[in-house]
């Protein structure tokens, strides 16, 4: 004779819970490791994050250098593409000699 419905239904959320318990378990040590290495770095004083923010702020310059080099380049270009549009205009708009 086959289980009821309900007793299938319950073993099924035993098992669920029994893996979502595992799973939690598995999250709680990831989490106190990390926790454990984040206190390591905290009172060894700090010395990855001294190297971290000065390497964002040479990137930061750098990441400054080359916007102001793409603002002149585009300047540069926007001034080329004026006198050609005046050349075009030019020999478009002049007396045709034949």
């Amino acid at each position: 004779m086959s289980e009821p419905a309900d007793v299938l239904a319950f073993a099924e959320l035993e098992t669920l819970v029994r893996n979502l318990g595992e799973e939690l378990a598995g999250f709680r040590k990831r989490a106190h490791t990390a926790e454990a290495r984040l206190q390591a770095i905290a009172t060894s004083g700090g010395g990855g994050d001294a190297a971290a923010e000065e390497r964002v702020a040479l990137l930061e310059a750098e990441n400054a250098r080359l916007r102001a080099r793409l603002r002149e380049a585009s300047d540069r270009t926007d001034q080329v593409l004026d006198r050609v549009r005046f050349l075009r205009q030019q020999h478009d708009s002049g007396p045709s000699i034949r």
